[in-house]
């Protein structure tokens, strides 16, 4: 047998341990953080306020940096108006909880975002996505590391307007 023969399923080996290694780094990474968001309410009118509420859950031995910033986007939608373009820590009120290693979120509260829904909007079933910036840390494994989560939730529009009263 030549030596390119024996080379071969090592090098196979070796690049599917590597592919392997990937993707456990992946899947630990998406569950370094889990988001649920719902919208409330669920069925919305035109000129109607509503909330985005997003709860999270952190992987237990990791914790969220408050430093440097965690913040909140949400892809555009032309059916809804958030009063920014993204949240911070400190726009939304989550406390800091002060530890020997640093600074951490505490994320155990829900999340309220409020938002009006435009006056033109579609009526329909509609998809709210965004994403969360942080940075996760463990000082009992000794790392940091600098991610992006996404989510989404649905809800729907009706064509009635909201009537206020005088």
């Amino acid at each position: 047998m030549s030596l390119r023969s024996r080379f071969r399923p090592w090098a196979l080996a070796g690049i599917l341990a590597a592919l392997a290694g990937l993707a456990g780094a992946r899947s630990q990474e998406e569950d370094l953080l889990k988001i649920e968001c719902s919208v409330a309410p669920k069925r919305l009118s035109r000129g109607e306020g509503g909330k985005a509420v997003i709860k999270l859950a952190v992987t237990e031995g990791v914790l969220i940096s408050a430093l440097p910033s965690f913040t909140i986007d949400f892809n555009a939608t032309p059916e809804i108006a958030f009063p920014k373009n993204f949240f911070t820590a400190s726009d939304l009120e989550i406390g800091v909880v002060e530890t020997p290693d640093g600074s951490f979120l505490d994320l155990t509260k829900p999340i309220a975002i409020p938002f009006t829904v435009a006056p033109d909007a579609k009526p329909g079933g509609h998809i709210l996505e965004g994403r969360i910036k942080y940075f996760a840390r463990s000082s009992r494994e000794g790392w940091c590391y600098k991610t992006i989560s996404k989510f989404s939730a649905a809800f729907t529009t009706r064509s009635a307007s909201v009537v206020k009263k005088k």
